[in-house]
């Protein structure tokens, strides 16, 4: 990629926009998924006797073991959301706004 076609990007208000969009994105994801991870962490130190009761009466499973697996698809899900948007949304603009640049 030439330097003025690389100028042309960066001074294009299309790119600036998809930037912001795309690091509101991120930074939204990523908060959620350090609120859960933390949230877990933070409840096997301080609820650890909670997590660790039986589902019921006649249950082996504790109560951690489903809330750990919330955790992990919450963040499967949030990873997702975010390449689905990626691909739909940020991959589309980002190629329209190299076309334009490069004419």
């Amino acid at each position: 990629m030439s330097v003025v076609i690389a100028s042309k990007i960066q001074n294009n208000p299309k790119c600036h926009e998809l930037i912001g969009r795309r690091d509101s994105l991120v930074w939204t994801v990523s908060a959620f998924v350090c609120i859960i991870y933390i949230g877990f962490i933070l409840m096997i130190a301080f609820a650890g006797s909670f997590l660790t009761q039986p589902m019921s009466v006649d249950s082996v499973i504790p109560i951690g073991m489903p809330i750990g697996v919330g955790v992990i698809l919450a963040s499967s899900i949030l990873t997702g959301i975010y390449g689905y948007r990626a691909n739909q949304v940020f991959d589309p603009r980002t190629h329209e706004i190299i076309e334009e640049a490069s004419k």
